[in-house]
């Protein structure tokens, strides 16, 4: 039987030599990748109470948004600066070189409502980080963190100390 990493294309020494770039394009161009992939993921919210989902710009959409929808849940969009049309609230995070923000709509998420975060990878947890305070801020409560796949040798786990995380992969490198 297969399982969603069989759907991962490594790719070595991209974009840099000595890192393997784990690419998604291949598990969501299969459609058994895909839906081992989103199934993976599914089975982490068994058990949990949760409002909304919210994906993260842009491969946190393709796996949030069916999530959401298997589950009769509503979809937030949490996106790079400068592309939601409607009032937002930002929340500035660290790169390797330099900073980026992510936005959310001010009306996206309502005060004590639960919310899963959604994304592909846990690389660093930079970007996951400034989500969670996005929903913070906002007065919504994280109750779950959701990954395909998650490069423990970058600890982003550390980073997100206090909240409940899963992967579906994890792969002990960066």
């Amino acid at each position: 039987m297969k399982k969603a990493e069989d759907f991962v294309r490594s790719i070595p020494d991209f974009p840099e030599p000595g890192i393997i770039f784990r690419d998604i394009t291949s598990v969501i161009q299969d459609p058994e990748g895909f839906a081992l992939a989103i199934d993976g993921m599914e089975a982490f919210l068994k058990d949990v109470d949760f409002d909304l989902v919210a994906g993260t710009e842009s491969r946190g959409f393709i796996f949030g948004a069916p999530i959401a929808r298997d589950f009769g849940k509503g979809f937030v969009l949490i996106r790079k600066k400068g592309k939601l049309p409607c009032e937002t609230i930002s929340q500035e995070y660290a790169l390797e070189y330099g900073t980026a923000e992510v936005e959310m709509h001010t009306d996206a998420v309502c005060p004590g409502q639960k919310v899963v975060l959604v994304d592909d990878l846990m690389a660093t947890g930079g970007t996951i980080e400034a989500s969670i305070k996005l929903v913070e801020q906002l007065g919504g409560e994280v109750v779950k963190v959701l990954f395909l796949m998650e490069l423990a040798g970058l600890k982003g786990r550390e980073r997100l100390k206090g909240y409940d995380v899963d992967s579906v992969i994890i792969y002990p490198g960066k």
